[in-house]
């Protein structure tokens, strides 16, 4: 689908955001159990697509027992293994123990794109351009893409590879992926925010210090420097929509939960009020 074809489009997108994603996954579980999913297409980054897959799935408790049980296990988290040269965040451990345990439903996900007849589209960064990569999964790439929407550089130390290839996190080169969905069509985009409305991002001393780690792909270390004011222009995009187009926001509250949050209480009461948010825009429809 090529920029303004099939306007008209409803489309939904998901920030990433790590563990702060639980908020995501209330609101989608809501959408599930409501029966609610007008939408024609959907673009998530990072934990967002991870979100945005098990909800296609059928799937709408899936990411809450991750988020609360795996990923708080310390063969996923661990900094001593980051000291000794590991990773901080092992995602080779965590997909091959969620494939066995808990694997999305590839038929019921590919059977509902099907019927549906639109994308789901999982963002990623080019590590040779820096730019933008918005793949669409086929059952046998799926859950590859998802691990590299979800490599976040540094805390996991491998460059996965895809067709057009070496990639990792999304949230480098497109956080919020809102221009995206306008581009292929869509003028009522819902999006779900890991971060509450209002919020602005900053550079921080990661701008300066993570391009380090970049020297062999130059340009994703622009990327990286350039990734607040990318993020803001999406954010700008959303309070000033081009005429004709609806953008609904769906946004946590201020809060405690960072993007390695290990507190099941505070995870908790994030997916409690994503699930009461889901609830408020499912029945406001």
């Amino acid at each position: 689908m090529t920029e303004n074809e099939n306007k008209g489009l409803l489309a939904l997108v998901a920030e990433g955001g790590g563990m702060r994603g639980i908020f995501t996954a209330g609101v989608l579980n809501s959408f599930g159990k409501c029966g609610y999913d007008p939408f024609d297409m959907y673009i998530g980054v990072s934990a967002g697509a991870c979100n945005l897959a098990s909800h296609l799935a059928g799937q709408f408790e899936r990411n809450y027992f991750i988020n609360t049980n795996y990923s708080l296990d310390r063969r996923f988290m661990n900094a001593g293994s980051f000291f000794r040269g590991g990773h901080y965040m092992d995602l080779d451990w965590l997909w091959e123990i969620t494939i066995r345990e808990y694997r999305l439903n590839l038929a019921v996900l590919f059977g509902k794109l099907e019927r549906k007849r639109g994308p789901f589209l999982i963002t990623a960064t080019s590590a040779v351009s820096g730019r933008a990569l918005y793949l669409e999964p086929r059952e046998d790439s799926l859950e590859h893409y998802l691990k590299v929407s979800s490599s976040l550089p540094v805390l996991y130390r491998n460059m996965l590879e895809t067709e057009q290839g070496p990639a990792t996190d999304g949230g480098i080169a497109d956080s919020i992926p809102v221009m995206e969905a306008y581009r292929r069509g869509a003028t009522d985009i819902t999006v779900i925010r890991t971060r509450p409305r209002g919020y602005v991002k900053r550079g921080g001393p990661s701008r300066v210090l993570l391009p380090v780690f970049f020297r062999k792909y130059p340009r994703l270390a622009d990327a990286f420097r350039k990734r607040a004011d990318a993020y803001m222009e999406a954010v700008k995009f959303m309070d000033n929509p081009p005429e004709g187009v609806r953008i609904r926001e769906i946004s946590p509250p201020r809060m405690s939960v960072g993007r390695t949050c290990r507190d099941i209480e505070l995870l908790n009461d994030l997916y409690a009020r994503g699930i009461a948010a889901g609830m408020r825009h499912a029945g406001g429809k």
